[in-house]
């Protein structure tokens, strides 16, 4: 830490607290895993309604206690209707299906992942983002 910087938070009279909140933004030591976290993070938490959260050690957001989305790997996973997943899966490359852990293609029929080398080209999909929300908002159909 700079020396300059610490006499400056010792100052009398000055209040210095740590932040509960973990940065939002990626910082240089930060590994690539979180720097991917965040930049997806920058993309998702910004959706009304979009919270954060661990499930089974995957990176998962919940819109209205349902999860909607998650990150598996390098990729980003979507609930969308079957029908959607289907032609996804056919009309765009970076489209695979969805596998997280062990799990079989077939118990995640409704969820297709989008792989993008740099997680802030998810900005992309925002209509697909905003599809799966509005799906898992209103229940299966």
């Amino acid at each position: 830490m700079d020396a300059n910087l610490v006499r400056v938070i010792e100052l009398p009279g000055l209040t210095w607290r740590k932040s509960p909140v973990r940065h939002n933004f990626p910082m240089a030591n930060d590994s690539p895993e979180m720097v991917r976290k965040a930049l997806i993070d920058a993309v998702l938490l910004k959706l009304p309604g979009v919270v954060a959260n661990k499930i089974n050690k995957l990176d998962a957001y919940f819109v209205s206690d349902r999860m909607f989305a998650c990150i598996n790997g390098e990729g980003l996973g979507l609930r969308l209707p079957v029908a959607t997943v289907t032609e996804l899966q056919f009309s765009r490359s970076d489209v695979v299906p969805f596998q997280p852990g062990s799990i079989s293609a077939g118990a995640t029929r409704e969820w297709v992942q989008i792989n993008r080398p740099n997680a802030a080209d998810y900005e992309q999909d925002l209509e697909l983002i905003q599809a799966s929300l509005d799906f898992v908002k209103a229940g299966r159909r």
